[in-house]
């Protein structure tokens, strides 16, 4: 047993999952120093505790830092966040934005407030990750994302395509990675009241009003009707979407 304690299986099949994705894709490498970007919500928090289990568990040495660009919504929103990286000794750069109110301001007229919001906190990770010089940011992706933005892509956009596991940005200089892109987010969810993670409420008022929580809603009122379509849904996207990166390598 290591120093994590005795595992249940949802906190297993999170951090094997995530394991098999890292090996089969080869994610990281010996010395990288990765940024883990963490909006507070399961997802990403998971992404945290399952990936100090795994540094501690791979044949390499590996760096670990927690971002969060705060939107602005609630300004004391992070403090749990903070608290619980330095109770795990995890570094961390946690900063106060107004990129929510703006997003939802005068300031946006021509696109939706998500796409204005999370277009300004991606660069300002990018920037972090120049900063400290990350070789790597890991963004809290699972199955469900996959599901939903392969069917947001083909419907809105008429292309086919998901969410690589593994992308190179900036000629190479940062490799952005979803380690839980192969998970569903039902063990995320389960692992995360099992580890006792201090999530904090959303508190953007676009939360749960965006074309892609429209587009996943629909999908399950069909899985609903059909459970067996729901699991040959996830089993063949994350079949093609490990293929498409297996043979990038």
């Amino acid at each position: 047993m290591g120093k994590w304690g005795k595992l249940s299986y949802a906190q297993k099949k999170t951090v094997s999952t995530i394991g098999m994705l890292m090996q089969k894709t080869e994610m990281v490498h010996e010395g990288a120093r990765l940024g883990i970007a963490v909006s507070g919500g399961v997802d990403s928090f998971v992404l945290i505790r399952a990936m100090l289990i795994r540094q501690a568990i791979i044949p390499m040495n590996i760096e670990l830092m927690v971002l969060h660009v705060n939107p602005g919504f609630d300004p004391e929103s992070h403090k749990p966040l903070t608290k619980w990286c330095e109770e795990y000794g995890l570094s961390s750069h946690i900063e106060l934005t107004d990129y929510g109110p703006r997003a939802h301001g005068p300031e946006n007229r021509n696109k939706s407030a998500c796409f204005f919001c999370s277009k300004l906190r991606r660069k300002r990770l990018y920037e972090l990750c120049g900063q400290y010089n990350l070789t790597h940011l890991a963004i809290g992706h699972t199955a469900d994302d996959l599901v939903t933005t392969f069917h947001m892509n083909m419907y809105q956009n008429g292309r086919v395509q998901g969410l690589s596991a593994s992308e190179p940005f900036f000629k190479g200089k940062l490799q952005m990675i979803r380690p839980a892109l192969m998970l569903e987010k039902k063990y995320i969810k389960a692992a995360a009241r099992q580890w006792e993670l201090p999530i904090w409420k959303n508190n953007c008022p676009s939360n749960d009003a965006t074309k892609r929580s429209y587009i996943y809603d629909r999908l399950q009122e069909e899985w609903q009707k059909n459970p067996v379509t729901r699991n040959n849904t996830f089993n063949a996207l994350r079949r093609w979407q490990l293929d498409l990166n297996m043979k990038k390598q």
